[in-house]
Parts: C-alpha cells; sequence; structure tokens
C-alpha cells in the first residue's frame, strides 16, 4: 500500500481526496496518513463534507484535535 500527504486540503487537496475515495483506492491502495493545512480541522471536515461546488460527500466525514 502506498501511503501518501496531503500538502493542503483546499479545493485541489479535497477534490484530490474525493477521487482517490470515488475511484476506490481509499484504504485499499493508497493510504492517507497526513493532511497538513492551516485551517482547524473541524472546519476542513465541513468543507469536505458541504462542498457548493461538487455537492455533498457521500462518505462519512470526522475530525478530531491532534495533540
Amino acid at each position: 500500500m502506498t501511503k501518501i500527504g496531503i500538502n493542503g486540503f483546499g479545493r485541489i487537496g479535497r477534490l484530490f481526496f474525493r477521487a482517490l475515495v470515488e475511484q476506490g483506492l481509499l484504504g485499499k491502495e493508497i493510504e492517507v496518513v497526513a493532511l497538513n493545512d492551516i485551517v482547524p480541522a473541524d472546519n476542513l471536515a465541513y468543507l469536505l463534507k458541504y462542498d457548493s461546488t461538487q455537492g455533498r460527500f457521500q462518505g462519512e466525514v470526522s475530525s478530531e484535535k491532534s495533540s
């Protein structure tokens, strides 16, 4: 399995993540082990779940604080 990190979870980062999920690669061939952004995790989760351009993300979305 290939492990990747996403540096920035803006429009392109979220589209890349969605593509991994929609193509069935996430968890099977690719594992996202890190996500880097200056925005708090709960805001990123909201932006992924309720995207005004791409529509609602159908997968489960949650966030937790990192230490």
